[in-house]
C-alpha cells in the first residue's frame, strides 16, 4: 500500500502539472500575445545587431553580433520576471487565486504551476533568440557541452526571475503595476557589462555593474559559448560562472519562501 507521504507527493506533482497545463493552455488560446513577447528580443537584437553595432567597439576586434548574443539571450531571461509578475498579478486581483485556492488541491501547486510553466515560456524564448543569433551569424565556438552548460546557467537566472516575480506580484496585486516593475529591471539590465565595458563606467556604477546578477551570467555564457567579451579584470568578471550559480541560488534561496509565505497569508 502506497505511504501517505507518497501519495501527497504525487498528488502536488499532478496538481502543479494541471496548472502548468492551465498556463499553457492560456497561451494556445491567445497565440498572438506569445508571439509578440517571443518577438520583442528579436527585434532587440536586430536593432543592436545591425543599426548600432557599427558604433560599438569590441575588444581585439571581434565580431560584435557574437559578443552581443549573450548578452541579449540573458536580458531576455531577466525580462521574463514581467511576464510573470503580470499573469500571476492579473490571476490574483481577478479573484482567480482565491477560487484556486479554493479547490482540494495542492497548496503550493498554484505557484508552483506558474512556476513550471514559465521555465517552459523562457526555454521557448531562449530557443528563440538563440535561432535568431544562429541566422545572424552567431555560433557557440567551445563545443556542445559548454553551450548546454550555459544554457543551463540562463535558465537558472531565469527561474529565479520567476519567485521574484511570484513574490511581488502576491504582494502587490495589481497588473498595473508592472510598469513600475520595469522602471526597476530595466535599468539594472543595461547597468551591466552587457553592452558597455563596467571599466569604462564611473566608479560606483562600474561597482554596481560588476556585482550585477546579469553580468555574471552574461559573462559567464560568454566564455562558455567561446564569444567575444570585455577584459576579465575585477574579481566578479574572474569568477563569472561561479557567481551564475550563486547569485540566481541566492535569489531563489530568498524569494521562494517569501513567495510561498506570502502565498499562505492572502486570506489573511
Amino acid at each position: 500500500m502506497t505511504s501517505l507521504p507518497v501519495r501527497r507527493a504525487r498528488w502536488a506533482f499532478t496538481d502543479t502539472a494541471t496548472l502548468a497545463g492551465r498556463a499553457l493552455a492560456h497561451w494556445a488560446r491567445r497565440p498572438g500575445d506569445l508571439l509578440v513577447v517571443l518577438l520583442f528580443p528579436v527585434l532587440l537584437v536586430l536593432m543592436f545587431g545591425y543599426l548600432f553595432g557599427g558604433a560599438m567597439a569590441v575588444p581585439d576586434g571581434a565580431d560584435y553580433r557574437e559578443f552581443l548574443l549573450p548578452g541579449m539571450v540573458a536580458m531576455t531571461m531577466l525580462f521574463g520576471v514581467e511576464t510573470t509578475y503580470t499573469a500571476v498579478a492579473t490571476d490574483t486581483a481577478r479573484g482567480v487565486t482565491d477560487r484556486l485556492r479554493a479547490l482540494p488541491m495542492a497548496r503550493a501547486a498554484v505557484v508552483t504551476g506558474r512556476a513550471l510553466a514559465d521555465l517552459l515560456h523562457g526555454a521557448l524564448a531562449l530557443a528563440v533568440v538563440l535561432g535568431c543569433g544562429v541566422l545572424i551569424g552567431w555560433q557557440p565556438r567551445r563545443g556542445p557541452a559548454l553551450a548546454v552548460a550555459a544554457v543551463g546557467l540562463l535558465l537558472l537566472l531565469r527561474f529565479a526571475m520567476i519567485w521574484l516575480g511570484v513574490y511581488l506580484a502576491l504582494l502587490l496585486r495589481r497588473p498595473e503595476a508592472v510598469t513600475a516593475l520595469q522602471t526597476l529591471v530595466w535599468p539594472l539590465g543595461f547597468a551591466s557589462n552587457t553592452f558597455v565595458a563596467p571599466a569604462t563606467m564611473p566608479d560606483w556604477l562600474a561597482t554596481i555593474a560588476a556585482w550585477n546578477p546579469l553580468s555574471a551570467t552574461v559573462g559567464a555564457c560568454r566564455e562558455l559559448f567561446g564569444n567575444p567579451g570585455w577584459d576579465a579584470t575585477s574579481w566578479p568578471a574572474q569568477h563569472s560562472v561561479s557567481l551564475a550559480v550563486a547569485w540566481p541560488l541566492l535569489l531563489v534561496a530568498v524569494f521562494l519562501p517569501l513567495a510561498v509565505r506570502r502565498w499562505r497569508r492572502l486570506s489573511r
